[in-house]
């Protein structure tokens, strides 16, 4: 989930995947929101007119529940990655991103231009450029005209900022049994 601003810079939120939706807003009594969701991996989604959605979540029951916790875990998210880009340097930045990414991917690999990547971060193309190839030096990434390859995701989450565990922590916490689609 993006926020662009009027000058058409642009700086990501959240990352949702095969473990949570968008839209949520509309189940809080908003009909819209000033941000975009953009797909950035290939994949599978399903989309579901938010009136049906709605009405389902005010019966309660499951659905309610898991959605409610949901909710809170993108909360955290979000509250962290701001907290990231304020205080962690780019490559702990784009440690976070690539892993919060891969998580919601079902390999370690993943399409995303340079340029692409610090539009999502807030930050130069310079400054991930100098990110992925520290990473790529260092034998943890293989990236290559838009195409990265995580090749030691144990050594990329020890360069990481405690903001990765925080998100992944509190998600698992709240959403570990909660399968309801």
């Amino acid at each position: 989930m993006l926020y662009l601003t009027q000058d058409g810079g642009s700086a990501e939120f959240a990352v949702a995947g095969n473990d949570g939706l968008v839209g949520f807003p509309s189940l809080m009594g908003g009909e819209t929101t000033p941000s975009r969701a953009v797909v950035q991996s290939a994949g599978y989604a399903y989309r579901l007119e938010a009136e049906v959605l709605r009405r389902e979540f005010e019966r309660g029951g499951p659905l309610q529940h898991v959605l409610l916790r949901y909710t809170q875990a993108l909360i955290t998210q979000i509250a962290q990655i701001a907290v990231c880009n304020r205080y962690h340097t780019v490559d702990q930045q784009l440690c976070r991103w690539l892993l919060l990414s891969l998580d919601r991917l079902p390999s370690n690999e993943l399409t995303m231009t340079q340029e692409l990547i610090a539009a999502r971060l807030g930050v130069r193309r310079e400054g991930v450029a100098k990110a992925a190839e520290k990473l790529q030096q260092a034998g943890l990434i293989q990236y290559s005209r838009g195409h990265i390859t995580v090749l030691n995701r144990p050594k990329l989450e020890s360069r990481v900022c405690e903001c990765y565990a925080v998100v992944k922590n509190e998600s698992n916490r709240l959403l570990a049994n909660e399968k309801v689609w």
